[in-house]
């Protein structure tokens, strides 16, 4: 495939190269749709970064046959342990819900783009360009024409539907002029990967001291990323900082320990109105940012890209545009509806892990929810089941 002339036409133009763009792409071969991806990146960034991958997911690249490529390099989650200041209060098991996923999978964001993209190239080894940074994009009755650079070299294409999965800063997004509304939370954090010299193994732990949250997960490589709760943002984060607030707050000593990865991050709640106007289409981190706390950001991009196909391979079939139009206003009306949930039981996890006036009530709910026949509903909550159903 050659996409150097500027009258190249492509039902479908998938505008980043990440792991959603990259999901999406493997879909519409899967649904017989021609399509093209333009990464900007040469290269694939090579670091942790997004690890949790949720049940919701493992079944959909279960329909990609794939699941298992996942699987095969991760650490399954099935359990997670909280703690206050006065020890353990309890656990929430994953075992009981839906099997055969039934726990969260560990494995470091370059991972499963690897495997996507290996995927993807064995699939159609001429559909996913690098160095193609695209640098506008101008719509007219029947298609949109995309200008970019590839490798340098200044060329158009067009498609009749154009869908940003660019993340946050999209380019896309900009250009179709689409608002991406929300608000900053006043949480900050640090987080790093560090050597595992705990005896928590597979096991999740979250820490509730009053000092604010610590979250503990494991990793490949028999690491853990640490999360910490902060009082502001740091600038230049050192794992001394981080290494001084576990110890005080938990008593675990890192300083022995190698690190692997250090950063720090604040908080955004942000929606993209609308995620899909006339033939332009929104999803992943260019639609939404949801709190990391939870591990839901990715997942909800590829549960996007999975609805944005089926609706793709039912109006791109034939010539009728206003089909088209309908199904992407048909979808931009229900991940907004999904993603508003998907903040609520973010928003739940981010309040439950800040300092609080009131511990011993806030340590009673988590109780409450952990050793209770609760357990069952809260852990179908954490593993983004029931989307469809309730407000939570």
């Amino acid at each position: 495939m050659s996409i150097d002339k500027p009258d190249n036409f492509y039902p479908v133009i998938i505008v980043g190269g990440g792991p959603v763009g990259l999901y999406l792409g493997c879909l519409l071969h899967k649904y017989d749709i021609p399509f093209v991806i333009l990464e900007k990146r040469q290269e694939r960034i090579q670091h942790s970064r997004s690890l949790g991958i949720h049940p919701v997911s493992l079944e959909l690249f279960d329909e990609l046959g794939i699941a298992d490529r996942f699987v095969e390099k991760g650490i399954k989650i099935h359990r997670g342990i909280a703690f206050s200041e006065n020890g353990r209060i309890g656990s929430i098991a994953f075992n009981d819900c839906p099997k055969p996923f039934n726990y969260i999978l560990s494995l470091p964001q370059y991972i499963t783009e690897t495997i996507l993209e290996e995927h993807l190239d064995s699939l159609n080894p001429d559909a996913l360009f690098r160095g193609a940074e695209v640098t506008w994009i101008e719509e007219s009755d029947n298609f949109v024409t995309v200008s970019l650079n590839l490798s340098g070299k200044p060329i158009s294409i067009k498609c009749r539907c154009l869908v940003g999965c660019d993340g946050k800063e999209s380019m896309v997004r900009e250009q179709a002029g689409i608002a991406f509304e929300g608000v900053s939370y006043p949480d900050t954090y640090i987080m790093g990967d560090f050597s595992d010299n705990t005896n928590f193994d597979d096991d999740a732990a979250v820490f509730l001291p009053d000092q604010g949250l610590i979250e503990s997960f494991p990793l490949i490589n028999n690491r853990r990323r640490w999360v910490v709760k902060t009082k502001e943002y740091i600038e230049n984060v050192s794992r001394s900082d981080l290494e001084k607030r576990v110890a005080a707050r938990i008593g675990y000593e890192l300083s022995e320990t190698d690190n692997y990865m250090l950063s720090s991050f604040g908080v955004q709640r942000l929606i993209a109105k609308p995620m899909a106007r006339s033939r332009i289409a929104l999803a992943g981190d260019a639609a939404h940012v949801v709190s990391p706390i939870g591990g839901q950001g990715m997942n909800l991009g590829w549960l996007d890209a999975a609805e944005l196909a089926k609706h793709l391979e039912s109006s791109l079939a034939n010539e009728d545009d206003e089909a088209l139009f309908q199904k992407l206003e048909t979808y931009a009306r229900h991940r907004q509806k999904i993603t508003a949930k998907v903040i609520r039981r973010a928003e739940i996890n981010m309040k439950l892990g800040r300092k609080s006036k009131l511990p011993y009530l806030r340590n009673t709910l988590v109780w409450l929810m952990l050793n209770t026949p609760l357990k069952r509903s809260v852990a179908r909550l954490f593993t983004m089941r029931n989307l469809e159903n309730g407000f939570l």
